[in-house]
Parts: structure tokens; sequence; C-alpha cells
């Protein structure tokens, strides 16, 4: 690992949304099946459900946003487009760059 690699910053695309009641745990299997699908530039992926709902967050790090465009396959938009009834409405989505990491000491 060179210098040039602690100056480069991961991305996050948030989704923050709702499921219609009783979906949350259909929606997951799906979530599970679209990242399964991620390669190039994946860093990990994390889902949050909000306890006794079915709101939830999905966090998906990324080496890059053209990484993360570029994992968009014709079997993730697939899969995406099984989801989408699911929810109550559309999912508010963003894009972050993560600018501060503080782990816990060992």
């Amino acid at each position: 690992m060179d210098f040039q690699d602690f100056l480069r910053h991961q991305f996050a695309h948030i989704a923050i949304g709702e499921f219609k009641p009783g979906k949350f745990e259909a929606a997951k299997k799906l979530y599970e099946e679209a990242v399964s699908t991620y390669s190039t530039g994946f860093k990990g992926a994390y889902l949050l459900q909000e306890p006794g709902t079915d709101k939830g967050i999905s966090v998906i790090f990324w080496e890059s946003v053209e990484d993360m465009t570029a994992n968009q396959s014709e079997v993730y938009q697939s899969i995406l487009k099984k989801m989408m009834p699911l929810f109550a409405e559309p999912p508010e989505t963003v894009v972050y760059e993560l600018v501060c990491e503080i782990k816990p000491k060992e």
C-alpha cells in the first residue's frame, strides 16, 4: 500500500425506505441476492431494520462511484425490479463519500 491509497476515499450508496407491511423479509432475501452479484470495487454491505417496523436502511460501500455504476448488471437490474413492488414508496437514495473513519483501539 502506498501513500496514494491513504488519500483515496470509499463511497457509500445509502437507500432509506419502508416496505409494505410484512414484506421486509422478502426484500431482505432479494437484497442479499442483489449484493451477491457485486464484484470489482465492492467493499461491503449492511442492511439495517428499525425494530418492530418494515423500515430499513441499506449501506453499500464501494471503492469508487465508477465501480458502483459498473456493478449494475442486467442480473442486478432484474432483482431490483422484483424488489421495487415491495416498497411502500420508492426509497430515497444518495451517494456519500467516506471522509472520516474511526475504529476502536485494540
